[in-house]
Order: structure tokens, then sequence, then C-alpha cells
């Protein structure tokens, strides 16, 4: 009989359940932590990001015109409105993601399933489908944007069951 993997994630963590009938109890068979989603803000950013970061400076871009605003429009830098294009929040479930996304890929190779539901967090779900291979999107048969992680395995089997349900 085919095997199928649930996976339940968010950015901080994922779980893998493995389900071969039915009407057997879902077996949990792993558990990845992102280690970075469990430290503090100051660990995991070096430098102070705000909405003037480098307005002022003359030696953060270089050049011999003057500082600020002038100078800035000549050498192509962000004005005051400066963000970058990822936080480091969103940098480390990307990374987190891709650490998935190669964990069933590889799984996959293994032979160890045939098809896949992923439950996620709404956030980390559009993260986990752009990291994805071509392999693994085909065996998707189902997608959830919930968090269920904290969920045993009988409460996700129950809440999967639910939102189908509701789906259909």
């Amino acid at each position: 009989m085919p095997t199928t993997w649930i996976l339940s994630a968010n950015s901080g963590r994922a779980r893998f359940f493995s389900e071969t009938d039915a009407n057997q109890p879902l077996q949990e068979i792993d558990d990845m932590v992102n280690a970075a989603a469990q430290l503090r803000t100051q660990d995991t950013e070096t430098d102070r990001l705000d909405p003037i970061s480098a307005s002022s400076s003359r030696h953060g871009i270089g050049g011999s015109e003057g500082a600020g605003r002038d100078h800035q429009s000549k050498a192509g830098a962000p004005g005051k409105q400066y963000e970058p294009a990822q936080t480091p929040a969103q940098h480390q479930a990307e990374l987190f993601a891709k650490d998935v996304a190669h964990y069933l890929l590889k799984a996959h190779q293994d032979g160890r399933y045939q098809s896949l539901i992923i439950s996620a967090a709404p956030e980390f779900l559009g993260v986990l489908r752009q990291n994805l291979d071509q392999q693994v999107k085909g065996l998707v048969k189902s997608e959830f944007n919930k968090d269920y992680t904290h969920s045993n395995a009988q409460q996700l089997r129950e809440q999967l069951h639910a939102q189908q349900a509701k789906a259909e």
C-alpha cells in the first residue's frame, strides 16, 4: 500500500508523519527544529537597521560628494525609507524551508513515501512552495494553510479531515 507523508510545519518546526493505512494511527517519523527561530533577535541581527540607515554617512557609500540626500541620490543609494529585501527572520525561514524541502526530496528518492499532504502556517507555506523540488510538488495531494505543529498525531488527523470536509 502506498505511503502518504503528512508534513505539519511553521518557520520554527517541521513534523513528519507517515500514514500507510487510514485505519491505523499516524506515525511520527521525524521532527525538525529551526534552531535560529529559538534565538533572540539580538542574537540573529548584528546590524541595527532603522529608517535612516546610511542617510547621513559619507563613508557608508563612498565618493567625494557631500553627506546627506544629495550624495545618496547621485550614488543611487536608498533614501530615508531604506528597508532590507529580507528581514533576518524571513531569511532564517527560507533557510529552514530549504532544509525541509531537501529532506522531502531525499526521502522521496529513497522511496519512503509516494504522496504528500502539507499543513503549514500561511507565511511559511509560501516559502516552502518556492523551495520544493518539482518531483515533490507532483506528489502533493493536499495543502492546508494551517499551523498544526502543536497537535498530536490523532488531533492532526482529525483537523486535516475537518479541513478537507470544508473544502469539498
